[in-house]
Protein backbone atom coordinates (compact mmCIF):
# COMPACT_ATOMS: atom_id res chain seq x y z
CA UNK A 1 0.00 0.00 0.00
CA UNK A 2 1.13 3.56 -0.73
CA UNK A 3 1.86 6.17 1.95
CA UNK A 4 -1.07 8.35 0.87
CA UNK A 5 -3.44 5.46 1.57
CA UNK A 6 -2.56 5.71 5.26
CA UNK A 7 -3.63 9.36 5.31
CA UNK A 8 -7.24 8.26 4.86
CA UNK A 9 -9.47 9.01 7.86
CA UNK A 10 -9.92 5.30 8.54
CA UNK A 11 -6.23 5.10 9.44
CA UNK A 12 -5.80 8.57 10.94
CA UNK A 13 -8.67 8.41 13.46
CA UNK A 14 -7.62 5.17 15.18
CA UNK A 15 -4.01 6.37 15.52
CA UNK A 16 -5.11 9.74 16.94
CA UNK A 17 -7.55 7.99 19.28
CA UNK A 18 -4.80 5.72 20.64
CA UNK A 19 -2.50 8.70 21.25
CA UNK A 20 -5.31 10.71 22.87
CA UNK A 21 -6.30 7.84 25.15
CA UNK A 22 -2.78 7.34 26.50
CA UNK A 23 -2.43 11.08 27.13
CA UNK A 24 -5.10 10.58 29.85
CA UNK A 25 -7.07 13.68 28.84
CA UNK A 26 -10.54 12.15 29.11
CA UNK A 27 -12.57 13.24 32.11
CA UNK A 28 -10.50 16.41 32.65
CA UNK A 29 -13.01 18.78 31.10
CA UNK A 30 -15.97 19.15 28.76
CA UNK A 31 -13.83 20.14 25.76
CA UNK A 32 -11.53 17.14 26.23
CA UNK A 33 -14.54 14.82 26.46
CA UNK A 34 -16.03 16.30 23.28
CA UNK A 35 -12.74 15.69 21.45
CA UNK A 36 -12.73 12.15 22.82
CA UNK A 37 -16.28 11.66 21.55
CA UNK A 38 -15.26 12.83 18.07
CA UNK A 39 -12.29 10.47 18.02
CA UNK A 40 -14.49 7.65 19.31
CA UNK A 41 -17.02 8.23 16.52
CA UNK A 42 -14.24 8.39 13.94
CA UNK A 43 -12.82 5.11 15.24
CA UNK A 44 -16.25 3.46 15.03
CA UNK A 45 -16.65 4.61 11.42
CA UNK A 46 -13.12 3.38 10.71
CA UNK A 47 -14.05 0.00 12.15
CA UNK A 48 -16.97 -0.16 9.71
CA UNK A 49 -14.69 0.51 6.77
CA UNK A 50 -12.05 -2.02 7.73
CA UNK A 51 -14.63 -4.68 8.60
CA UNK A 52 -16.23 -4.17 5.18
CA UNK A 53 -12.85 -4.49 3.43
CA UNK A 54 -12.22 -7.78 5.20
CA UNK A 55 -15.81 -8.84 4.49
CA UNK A 56 -15.44 -8.16 0.76
CA UNK A 57 -12.28 -10.26 0.76
CA UNK A 58 -13.85 -13.31 2.42
CA UNK A 59 -17.25 -12.95 0.66
CA UNK A 60 -20.80 -13.54 1.87
CA UNK A 61 -22.23 -14.65 4.20
CA UNK A 62 -18.90 -14.55 6.07
CA UNK A 63 -18.68 -10.78 5.62
CA UNK A 64 -21.80 -10.01 7.62
CA UNK A 65 -20.77 -12.58 10.24
CA UNK A 66 -17.41 -10.83 10.70
CA UNK A 67 -19.03 -7.43 11.19
CA UNK A 68 -21.62 -8.84 13.61
CA UNK A 69 -18.93 -10.60 15.64
CA UNK A 70 -16.81 -7.44 15.74
CA UNK A 71 -19.72 -5.44 17.13
CA UNK A 72 -20.40 -8.16 19.69
CA UNK A 73 -16.76 -8.18 20.80
CA UNK A 74 -17.02 -4.42 21.45
CA UNK A 75 -20.27 -4.91 23.37
CA UNK A 76 -19.03 -7.78 25.50
CA UNK A 77 -15.71 -6.14 26.33
CA UNK A 78 -17.39 -2.89 27.29
CA UNK A 79 -20.07 -4.54 29.43
CA UNK A 80 -17.57 -6.74 31.26
CA UNK A 81 -15.12 -3.90 31.90
CA UNK A 82 -17.87 -1.67 33.31
CA UNK A 83 -19.38 -4.48 35.41
CA UNK A 84 -16.06 -5.46 36.96
CA UNK A 85 -15.28 -1.83 37.73
CA UNK A 86 -18.77 -1.00 38.95
CA UNK A 87 -19.43 -4.08 41.10
CA UNK A 88 -22.97 -4.43 42.42
CA UNK A 89 -23.93 -1.02 41.04
CA UNK A 90 -23.62 -2.48 37.55
CA UNK A 91 -25.64 -5.67 38.06
CA UNK A 92 -28.31 -4.53 35.58
CA UNK A 93 -25.90 -3.10 33.00
CA UNK A 94 -25.64 -6.30 30.93
CA UNK A 95 -29.42 -6.75 30.81
CA UNK A 96 -30.07 -3.10 29.98
CA UNK A 97 -27.39 -2.96 27.27
CA UNK A 98 -28.35 -6.25 25.60
CA UNK A 99 -32.06 -5.40 25.75
CA UNK A 100 -31.38 -1.92 24.35
CA UNK A 101 -29.25 -3.42 21.56
CA UNK A 102 -32.01 -5.85 20.57
CA UNK A 103 -34.67 -3.11 20.63
CA UNK A 104 -32.50 -0.72 18.61
CA UNK A 105 -31.72 -3.41 16.03
CA UNK A 106 -35.22 -4.86 15.65
CA UNK A 107 -37.01 -1.51 15.63
CA UNK A 108 -34.40 1.11 14.76
CA UNK A 109 -31.95 -0.39 12.28
CA UNK A 110 -34.45 -2.64 10.52
CA UNK A 111 -37.06 0.14 10.63
CA UNK A 112 -34.76 2.71 9.00
CA UNK A 113 -33.54 0.18 6.40
CA UNK A 114 -37.10 -0.78 5.44
CA UNK A 115 -38.23 2.86 5.37
CA UNK A 116 -35.24 4.08 3.34
CA UNK A 117 -35.59 1.21 0.89
CA UNK A 118 -39.36 1.69 0.64
CA UNK A 119 -39.07 5.42 -0.07
CA UNK A 120 -36.48 4.85 -2.82
CA UNK A 121 -37.66 1.57 -4.36
CA UNK A 122 -41.30 1.21 -3.13
CA UNK A 123 -40.77 -2.50 -2.45
CA UNK A 124 -37.68 -4.56 -1.74
CA UNK A 125 -37.49 -8.34 -1.78
CA UNK A 126 -35.58 -10.81 0.36
CA UNK A 127 -35.59 -14.53 1.18
CA UNK A 128 -38.27 -15.29 3.76
CA UNK A 129 -36.38 -18.41 4.79
CA UNK A 130 -33.43 -16.30 5.97
CA UNK A 131 -35.62 -14.03 8.11
CA UNK A 132 -37.42 -17.03 9.61
CA UNK A 133 -34.12 -18.75 10.42
CA UNK A 134 -32.84 -15.64 12.21
CA UNK A 135 -36.07 -14.97 14.11
CA UNK A 136 -36.52 -18.55 15.34
CA UNK A 137 -33.07 -18.39 16.92
CA UNK A 138 -33.46 -14.85 18.27
CA UNK A 139 -36.88 -15.41 19.87
CA UNK A 140 -35.75 -18.60 21.60
CA UNK A 141 -32.66 -16.95 23.12
CA UNK A 142 -34.60 -13.81 24.09
CA UNK A 143 -37.18 -15.76 26.07
CA UNK A 144 -34.60 -18.01 27.76
CA UNK A 145 -32.33 -15.15 28.79
CA UNK A 146 -34.55 -12.12 29.43
CA UNK A 147 -38.01 -13.48 30.29
CA UNK A 148 -37.63 -16.90 31.94
CA UNK A 149 -35.51 -15.63 34.92
CA UNK A 150 -38.62 -13.89 36.28
CA UNK A 151 -40.42 -17.22 36.60
CA UNK A 152 -37.79 -19.53 38.09
CA UNK A 153 -37.94 -20.33 41.80
CA UNK A 154 -34.39 -21.34 42.74
CA UNK A 155 -33.51 -17.70 43.40
CA UNK A 156 -35.93 -14.94 44.33
CA UNK A 157 -36.09 -12.10 41.81
CA UNK A 158 -35.03 -11.77 38.16
CA UNK A 159 -31.90 -13.88 38.68
CA UNK A 160 -30.49 -17.24 37.66
CA UNK A 161 -28.35 -19.26 40.05
CA UNK A 162 -24.93 -20.45 38.84
CA UNK A 163 -26.19 -23.79 37.52
CA UNK A 164 -28.98 -22.10 35.60
CA UNK A 165 -26.56 -19.50 34.19
CA UNK A 166 -24.29 -22.27 32.95
CA UNK A 167 -27.20 -24.11 31.31
CA UNK A 168 -28.55 -20.96 29.67
CA UNK A 169 -25.09 -20.02 28.41
CA UNK A 170 -24.61 -23.45 26.85
CA UNK A 171 -28.10 -23.25 25.30
CA UNK A 172 -27.27 -19.86 23.74
CA UNK A 173 -23.98 -21.14 22.34
CA UNK A 174 -25.61 -24.27 20.92
CA UNK A 175 -28.32 -22.27 19.14
CA UNK A 176 -25.82 -19.75 17.79
CA UNK A 177 -23.36 -22.46 16.75
CA UNK A 178 -25.98 -24.45 14.84
CA UNK A 179 -27.24 -21.24 13.25
CA UNK A 180 -23.72 -20.47 11.98
CA UNK A 181 -23.50 -23.95 10.49
CA UNK A 182 -26.85 -23.42 8.74
CA UNK A 183 -25.79 -19.98 7.50
CA UNK A 184 -22.37 -20.95 6.21
CA UNK A 185 -22.68 -24.60 5.19
CA UNK A 186 -26.01 -26.40 4.98
CA UNK A 187 -28.31 -23.59 3.81
CA UNK A 188 -25.92 -20.86 2.74
CA UNK A 189 -28.15 -20.03 -0.24
CA UNK A 190 -30.81 -18.66 2.14
CA UNK A 191 -28.61 -15.68 2.97
CA UNK A 192 -27.06 -14.80 -0.38
CA UNK A 193 -28.41 -12.55 -3.14
CA UNK A 194 -26.68 -13.28 -6.47
CA UNK A 195 -24.79 -10.31 -7.92
CA UNK A 196 -27.03 -10.23 -10.99
CA UNK A 197 -30.06 -9.73 -8.72
CA UNK A 198 -28.46 -7.09 -6.54
CA UNK A 199 -27.30 -5.22 -9.60
CA UNK A 200 -23.96 -4.28 -8.04
CA UNK A 201 -20.41 -5.42 -8.63
CA UNK A 202 -18.42 -5.90 -5.46
CA UNK A 203 -14.90 -4.54 -5.10
CA UNK A 204 -12.46 -7.27 -4.06
CA UNK A 205 -9.43 -5.92 -2.16
CA UNK A 206 -6.03 -7.52 -2.59
CA UNK A 207 -4.33 -9.56 0.11
CA UNK A 208 -2.21 -6.73 1.54
CA UNK A 209 -5.20 -4.40 1.82
CA UNK A 210 -7.19 -7.08 3.63
CA UNK A 211 -4.31 -7.75 6.06
CA UNK A 212 -3.84 -4.05 6.86
CA UNK A 213 -7.59 -3.61 7.30
CA UNK A 214 -7.77 -6.57 9.68
CA UNK A 215 -4.88 -5.12 11.71
CA UNK A 216 -6.53 -1.72 11.94
CA UNK A 217 -9.90 -3.32 12.65
CA UNK A 218 -8.41 -4.87 15.80
CA UNK A 219 -6.94 -1.48 16.78
CA UNK A 220 -10.32 0.19 16.24
CA UNK A 221 -12.15 -2.38 18.34
CA UNK A 222 -9.71 -2.09 21.22
CA UNK A 223 -9.62 1.72 21.28
CA UNK A 224 -13.41 1.99 20.98
CA UNK A 225 -13.81 -0.19 24.08
CA UNK A 226 -11.16 1.75 26.02
CA UNK A 227 -12.52 5.18 25.10
CA UNK A 228 -16.14 4.20 25.68
CA UNK A 229 -15.17 2.93 29.12
CA UNK A 230 -13.32 6.19 29.78
CA UNK A 231 -16.38 8.21 28.79
CA UNK A 232 -18.84 6.05 30.75
CA UNK A 233 -18.61 8.24 33.86
CA UNK A 234 -19.35 11.31 31.72
CA UNK A 235 -22.35 9.54 30.20
CA UNK A 236 -23.66 8.54 33.64
CA UNK A 237 -23.24 12.10 34.95
CA UNK A 238 -25.07 13.45 31.91
CA UNK A 239 -27.96 11.02 32.43
CA UNK A 240 -28.20 11.91 36.12
CA UNK A 241 -28.08 15.66 35.38
CA UNK A 242 -31.25 15.45 33.27
CA UNK A 243 -32.98 13.29 35.87
CA UNK A 244 -33.30 10.25 33.57
CA UNK A 245 -33.21 6.66 34.89
CA UNK A 246 -29.85 4.90 34.93
CA UNK A 247 -31.15 2.38 32.38
CA UNK A 248 -30.72 5.14 29.78
CA UNK A 249 -26.96 4.56 30.10
CA UNK A 250 -27.47 1.10 28.58
CA UNK A 251 -29.39 2.62 25.67
CA UNK A 252 -26.63 5.15 24.96
CA UNK A 253 -23.88 2.50 25.17
CA UNK A 254 -25.84 0.19 22.86
CA UNK A 255 -26.40 3.02 20.37
CA UNK A 256 -22.66 3.78 20.24
CA UNK A 257 -21.80 0.11 19.83
CA UNK A 258 -24.34 -0.42 17.04
CA UNK A 259 -23.44 2.69 15.06
CA UNK A 260 -21.13 0.88 12.60
CA UNK A 261 -23.61 -1.97 12.11
CA UNK A 262 -26.46 0.46 11.53
CA UNK A 263 -24.59 2.59 9.01
CA UNK A 264 -23.51 -0.47 7.03
CA UNK A 265 -27.07 -1.87 6.99
CA UNK A 266 -28.63 1.45 5.93
CA UNK A 267 -26.07 1.86 3.16
CA UNK A 268 -26.94 -1.61 1.87
CA UNK A 269 -30.67 -0.78 1.90
CA UNK A 270 -30.03 2.40 -0.12
CA UNK A 271 -28.18 0.25 -2.67
CA UNK A 272 -31.23 -2.02 -2.98
CA UNK A 273 -29.53 -4.82 -1.04
CA UNK A 274 -32.16 -5.36 1.66
CA UNK A 275 -31.03 -8.97 2.09
CA UNK A 276 -27.61 -7.75 3.18
CA UNK A 277 -29.27 -5.22 5.50
CA UNK A 278 -31.30 -7.94 7.19
CA UNK A 279 -28.26 -10.22 7.42
CA UNK A 280 -26.36 -7.44 9.17
CA UNK A 281 -29.17 -6.39 11.50
CA UNK A 282 -30.61 -9.76 12.49
CA UNK A 283 -27.15 -11.35 12.59
CA UNK A 284 -25.99 -8.64 14.96
CA UNK A 285 -29.07 -9.10 17.19
CA UNK A 286 -28.46 -12.85 17.36
CA UNK A 287 -24.73 -12.47 18.06
CA UNK A 288 -25.37 -9.69 20.57
CA UNK A 289 -27.57 -11.74 22.85
CA UNK A 290 -26.35 -15.22 21.93
CA UNK A 291 -22.70 -14.45 22.73
CA UNK A 292 -22.92 -11.56 25.21
CA UNK A 293 -24.96 -13.41 27.83
CA UNK A 294 -22.61 -16.45 28.00
CA UNK A 295 -19.53 -14.20 28.20
CA UNK A 296 -21.03 -11.98 30.89
CA UNK A 297 -22.28 -15.02 32.81
CA UNK A 298 -18.78 -16.49 32.99
CA UNK A 299 -17.37 -13.23 34.36
CA UNK A 300 -20.19 -12.86 36.89
CA UNK A 301 -19.64 -16.41 38.16
CA UNK A 302 -15.87 -15.87 38.40
CA UNK A 303 -16.14 -12.53 40.25
CA UNK A 304 -19.29 -13.48 42.20
CA UNK A 305 -21.22 -10.51 40.75
CA UNK A 306 -25.04 -10.75 40.90
CA UNK A 307 -26.46 -10.65 37.38
CA UNK A 308 -29.98 -9.33 36.84
CA UNK A 309 -31.34 -10.74 33.57
CA UNK A 310 -35.14 -10.74 33.87
CA UNK A 311 -37.00 -7.80 32.33
CA UNK A 312 -39.85 -6.02 34.10
CA UNK A 313 -43.42 -6.27 32.81
CA UNK A 314 -43.25 -3.08 30.75
CA UNK A 315 -40.11 -4.18 28.94
CA UNK A 316 -41.50 -7.68 28.32
CA UNK A 317 -44.55 -6.09 26.64
CA UNK A 318 -42.37 -3.83 24.49
CA UNK A 319 -40.09 -6.73 23.55
CA UNK A 320 -43.08 -8.93 22.66
CA UNK A 321 -44.56 -6.15 20.53
CA UNK A 322 -41.27 -5.61 18.72
CA UNK A 323 -40.72 -9.30 17.96
CA UNK A 324 -44.34 -9.72 16.81
CA UNK A 325 -44.20 -6.71 14.47
CA UNK A 326 -40.84 -7.75 13.01
CA UNK A 327 -42.15 -11.27 12.37
CA UNK A 328 -45.22 -9.87 10.59
CA UNK A 329 -43.14 -7.36 8.63
CA UNK A 330 -40.73 -10.02 7.35
CA UNK A 331 -43.30 -12.77 6.79
CA UNK A 332 -44.03 -11.95 3.12
CA UNK A 333 -40.53 -11.56 1.74
CA UNK A 334 -41.04 -7.93 0.70
CA UNK A 335 -41.08 -4.57 2.45
CA UNK A 336 -42.81 -1.20 2.23
CA UNK A 337 -42.69 2.12 4.09
CA UNK A 338 -45.51 1.22 6.52
CA UNK A 339 -43.49 -1.59 8.09
CA UNK A 340 -40.55 0.74 8.62
CA UNK A 341 -42.73 3.48 10.08
CA UNK A 342 -44.39 1.16 12.61
CA UNK A 343 -41.02 -0.22 13.73
CA UNK A 344 -39.62 3.28 14.28
CA UNK A 345 -42.70 4.23 16.31
CA UNK A 346 -42.04 1.16 18.47
CA UNK A 347 -38.47 2.36 19.00
CA UNK A 348 -39.71 5.83 19.95
CA UNK A 349 -42.11 4.27 22.47
CA UNK A 350 -39.28 2.24 24.00
CA UNK A 351 -36.92 5.22 24.37
CA UNK A 352 -39.71 7.47 25.66
CA UNK A 353 -40.70 4.96 28.34
CA UNK A 354 -37.05 4.62 29.39
CA UNK A 355 -36.84 8.39 29.94
CA UNK A 356 -40.39 8.70 31.30
CA UNK A 357 -41.08 5.31 32.96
Amino acid sequence: MKLKDFLHYTYVFPVLAVIYYFLNLMGTGVIYDVIAGILLTGSVLSAVHHAEVVAHKVGEPYGTIILALCITIIEVALIISLMVAGGEQAITLARDTVFAAVMIILNGIIGICVLVGGVKYYEQFFARTSATTYLVSIVSILVITLVLPNFTSSVNGPFYNDAQLIFVSIACLVIYGVFLMVQTVRHRNYFIVPDEESGEEHYIPNKSQAIFSFFFLVICLVIVVLMAKGLSKTIEDMVQSVGAPKSLVGVIIAAVILLPEGLAAIRAARNNQIQSSLNLALGSALASIGLSIPAVSVVCIMYDIPLVLGLDKKDIILLSLSVFIVMLSLSRGKTNILYGTVLLVNLAAYIFTVIVP
